[in-house]
């Protein structure tokens, strides 16, 4: 194999283990925060903060490996 076509094949496993793995982090939490708000609606407003920080930690390790692909 030509060493280009290897380059091609790494970013392509990259980005798509890069970005499957935070979405699928993302949706976990988000489904978790509904459950939990569904069971009991007072704790909306304790759970919005850590549901977006967590959102926002799983959604930088994407932006990592678009970095690292963009790098390759």
């Amino acid at each position: 194999m030509e060493s280009e076509a290897i380059i091609t094949i790494a970013k392509a496993f990259t980005i798509a283990i890069g970005g499957m793995v935070p979405a699928l982090a993302i949706g976990k939490t988000a489904s978790k925060a509904m459950e939990s708000i569904g069971r009991n609606p007072e704790s909306a407003d304790k759970l919005f903060v850590p549901l977006l920080l967590g959102m926002a930690f799983a959604e930088a390790i994407a932006i990592y490996a678009l970095v690292v692909t963009f790098t390759l």
